[in-house]
């Protein structure tokens, strides 16, 4: 049974269950959702289940196990159980996307089970290995992977669960992915740790334009900074300034592909102190220059004019 679910809040909590729990419905053998954006589960969460996770509208950070990226529309994943992950999108005060996400929710050891009634399945075992570090849908895979994404929420039953194995074949196959988290990830999976990284994870999304310090943040934590220095790590395989460096240098992208603003301006605007730094970070990241990746996004832009 295909349902919505609305959250009509100011703000993301800043508390939220980190442990999501999947119901199906009787009749179904996986979930199909339309999510508006935000809402309480839009926080750094895990489930054993395995979730498929399309990004329909709007722009903004994806984290999954230790990967911190961005998305835009059309943005296609898959999420092995118990990997924790996030889908940030920067709103105001009260602002709500409506129908920003499908999301799909799958048990893959009832897949398993029955590969000795319907041996095919075996041939997804790769596929769901693969899975478990998340994976993220290019080119043809990802529009054809959406197209499917969006035909589920038109049908039910068996016609939608044929649609679903259409998806997995198609997502199994497909050589257009790329692995996102490190195969030596392993955070520790216990709520009041995953509280504390998705209050850490929301205000450093609010604030990495400010001037923040890791003695602050620790702070806030309740932790010594070298406590927190380890825990940050542990749980999101990146350090403190690697995580903040990745914010920055991601709102850094966005204001140089979307806007005219120049060079120095955004420099101060996304954190860093001097364009020397700023300069040097964004090289090691994207293998280019500001001026260089402007000047490749504006090209692109108009290719496909």
């Amino acid at each position: 049974m295909a349902f919505r679910r609305r959250k009509n809040t100011a703000a993301i909590p800043r508390t939220a269950p980190s442990f999501e729990h999947i119901v199906t419905e009787a009749s179904d053998s996986f979930l199909w959702r339309l999510d508006d954006y935000p809402w309480e589960r839009n926080v750094w969460n895990f489930h054993p289940e395995y979730e498929i996770h399309l990004l329909r509208k709007s722009s903004g950070v994806v984290l999954v196990g230790d990967h911190i990226g961005e998305f835009g529309p059309g943005y296609l994943t898959i999420v092995g159980g118990g990997l924790p992950h996030d889908w940030v999108t920067a709103v105001q005060p009260g602002e709500l996307i409506e129908g920003r996400d499908i999301v799909l929710q799958f048990d893959a050891e009832r897949l398993r089970g029955s590969a000795d009634m319907l041996p095919e399945l075996r041939e997804l075992e790769p596929f769901l290995e693969r899975s478990l570090r998340g994976m993220v849908f290019h080119g043809g895979t990802a529009l054809e992977g959406a197209a499917l994404m969006e035909r589920m929420g038109t049908v039910h039953g068996l016609a939608r669960f044929c649609l679903f194995l259409e998806l997995v074949d198609l997502l199994a196959r497909t050589d257009e992915y790329e692995l996102l988290s490190s195969p030596n990830f392993q955070p520790v999976l216990d709520a009041a740790s995953l509280d504390i990284i998705q209050r850490t994870l929301t205000y450093l999304f609010q604030h990495f334009a400010e001037d923040l310090k890791l003695p602050d943040v620790a702070e806030l934590a309740g932790m010594s900074e070298s406590t927190f220095s380890r825990f940050f790590q542990k749980n999101t395989g990146n350090s403190f300034s690697d995580h903040l460096a990745k914010l920055r240098l991601w709102q850094a992208c966005k204001l140089l592909a979307d806007t005219d603003v120049p060079i120095t301006d955004i420099c101060f605007q996304v954190g860093y102190m001097n364009i020397s730094n700023f300069n040097r970070a964004f090289l090691r990241k994207h293998k280019m220059t500001p001026s260089s990746y402007r000047k490749l996004s504006r090209q692109r832009l108009a290719m496909r004019a």
